[in-house]
């Protein structure tokens, strides 16, 4: 008999264990978010493919992205500088962290990152995963570090349930950070502007000016900010006031070839009503003094764009056209995605 209760014992132990191991095994329920591509719009970064977004992913990423505690003086978070209401750039002329900090560069606003090939203005990550990790651990940024970060949202027990529901389990990682804000900023599609409403014929009309700078725009302008993105997403140099700091080289801080100093990626217009000032520093208060400069003429350099270089330094332009281009960037001015 004790033999048999042993047995049994035994029996009901291995069973016990099985039952463990299909509850680990469970698939948990995380639906795939589908990235819906504008017309016209590039394909998608590849590094999406290998990181879709999901439901929970996403509301993980989304809740990281304005966590304080990513700050060593759990002050700034991501939405700090990426502000909505900016497109998700911060109207300041550069970037300010803890403390008060001013760093290198203006803040660049963050649509349409699915469908970028490269990030930051001298394009120094390919891939958008890799991306958290440099305000976390810039000094003029937020100044931490992803072991201090982790250890402060560790404590709770939101952040936990967030990452099961994520990711399956509660173990919180660098890599799992990363990837769910990465997740949250794909789904920050803007493409609903008046602009977007005329090319699908939805009602809209162009005003006679917005209609008269589309087309200035495209013979003086969509050389560099063509595409549906409105960036060809190139690297140029094209004649801006230079950044003091001796810190700053442009792309050529990525490549190290000489033939990139000073050349940044172009940015994308779209949104640009909302953030203001523009260039790679904050050079430019407003858009009509791009227009204004790029007209009275740029510095010159031997690596200057060739479509300036050719053409005296300079896109000679009427204020008549300065106007008109102008009204016609506001027609990329998104506001259902900006929440005005």
């Amino acid at each position: 008999m004790k033999k048999v209760l042993i047995i049994l014992s035994i029996f009901l132990l291995l069973l016990s264990c099985n039952r463990e191991d299909d509850i680990e095994q469970m698939p948990y329920d995380n639906p795939e978010i589908p990235l819906h591509i504008p017309m016209g719009f590039p394909s998608l970064n590849t590094a999406v493919n290998e990181n879709k977004p999901t439901k929970y992913g996403v509301e993980l990423g989304e809740r990281l992205f304005h966590e304080k505690k990513f700050s060593t003086n759990n002050m700034i978070s991501c939405a700090s500088c990426h502000n909505r209401g900016n497109a998700f750039a911060d109207n300041e002329v550069q970037a300010v962290g803890v403390y008060g900090r001013v760093g290198l560069r203006n803040t660049p606003p963050i649509q349409n990152l699915a469908f970028m090939k490269f990030y930051n203005w001298d394009g120094s990550k390919l891939r958008l995963e890799n991306q958290p990790l440099v305000p976390i651990i810039t000094h003029e940024e937020m100044n931490s570090s992803i072991v201090e970060v982790i250890g402060k949202i560790s404590d709770g027990h939101e952040y936990k349930e967030l990452f099961r529901k994520a990711f399956g389990d509660e173990n919180i990682t660098p890599d799992r950070i990363y990837r769910s804000i990465a997740q949250y900023e794909y789904t920050l599609v803007s493409a609903n502007s008046k602009y977007d409403k005329v090319k699908r014929n939805e009602g809209e009309v162009f005003t006679e000016s917005e209609a008269r700078g589309y087309q200035t725009f495209t013979i003086k302008c969509a050389s560099c900010h063509g595409t549906e993105l409105f960036t060809d997403q190139s690297f140029r140099n094209v004649g801006f006031p230079v950044n003091p700091s001796t810190e700053e080289a442009g792309r050529a801080r990525v490549t190290g070839v000489p033939a990139d100093y000073m050349s940044f990626r172009v940015p994308s217009l779209r949104n640009a009503e909302y953030t203001a000032p523009y260039g790679s520093f904050g050079q430019f208060p407003t858009l009509r003094a791009v227009l204004d400069y790029f007209d009275t003429g740029v510095l010159e350099a031997d690596n200057l764009d060739p479509i300036l270089k050719d053409n005296g330094n300079r896109i000679p332009m009427t204020e008549q056209e300065k106007e008109d281009i102008i009204s016609f960037i506001k027609t990329l001015s998104d506001r259902e995605f900006v929440g005005k």
